[in-house]
């Protein structure tokens, strides 16, 4: 089946080179040119994937990224400007799954794209089968990718899901922040610890009674993070 992209930038030429690039690898595309509207199409659409860019007129990326994050788990790549790494990390803040630098190439664009499409199918694959797993008060559904702690529904965002089911696969064992990262978004990504160190902090935020004194995701100094219920 054809996997469905809203690109979104108000610059109706890079759309357009986008949408044509994508359209030629059989992708379903759709636009959208400010922030409202990629909200009202990320609302009514169901996309594999959102191609997002930070500057927007009427809500920015970020502001939209927050809001779509309210209601849905889809990847999110972020297009930001070279080398502000604050974009990026405000990104990865509100949400997003990946970014890419502007001015890009489109076969990175096209790459990076595919290698997020390929983890999901392949982490889709691995659930099929579907069950629960419990670690104390913590219970996730692979099948529906939820996760409830003393009976209480957690809302996470997919890299969210993908790292806390793995420290709670293996309660106690201690992953680096660069294990993570190759583990969760693959060996072809760009980012650095960092990235891991902000998702980290933001499962805490919604996670733990005490973020600042965490009863789930613990920090093992110098090493890494690790599960313990």
């Amino acid at each position: 089946m054809a996997k469905k992209v809203l690109v979104v930038d108000d610059e109706k030429l890079i759309v357009k080179g986008i949408r044509f690039s994508l359209e030629q690898d059989e992708m379903k595309v759709d636009c959208a040119y400010d922030g409202q509207e990629a909200l009202d199409k990320a609302r009514e659409g169901d996309y594999d994937l959102i191609l997002l860019d930070v500057m927007l007129p009427r809500m920015d990326g970020f502001e939209v990224c927050r809001a779509v994050r309210e209601f849905s788990n889809v990847p999110i790549v972020m297009l930001t400007a070279k080398g502000d790494d604050m974009d990026k990390i405000m990104g990865l803040e509100y949400g997003a799954d990946d970014y890419i630098t502007k001015p890009f190439n489109i076969l990175e664009v096209k790459a990076r794209i595919k290698a997020i499409l390929r983890r999901v199918r392949s982490r889709e694959a691995e659930e099929d089968s579907g069950n629960v797993i419990k670690s104390g008060d913590v219970s996730m559904d692979t099948d529906r990718r939820s996760l409830r702690i003393a009976g209480e529904d957690i809302n996470l965002t997919s890299k969210e899901f993908d790292m806390l089911l793995l420290l709670v696969n293996h309660p106690g064992k201690v992953y680096s922040r660069d294990s993570l990262l190759h583990t969760i978004w693959g060996s072809d990504y760009p980012g650095d610890a960092r990235t891991v160190d902000v998702h980290i902090r933001r499962l805490r935020e919604k996670i733990e009674p005490s973020p600042s004194e965490p009863r789930y995701v613990h920090t093992k100094w110098g090493v890494g993070y690790y599960f313990q219920a």
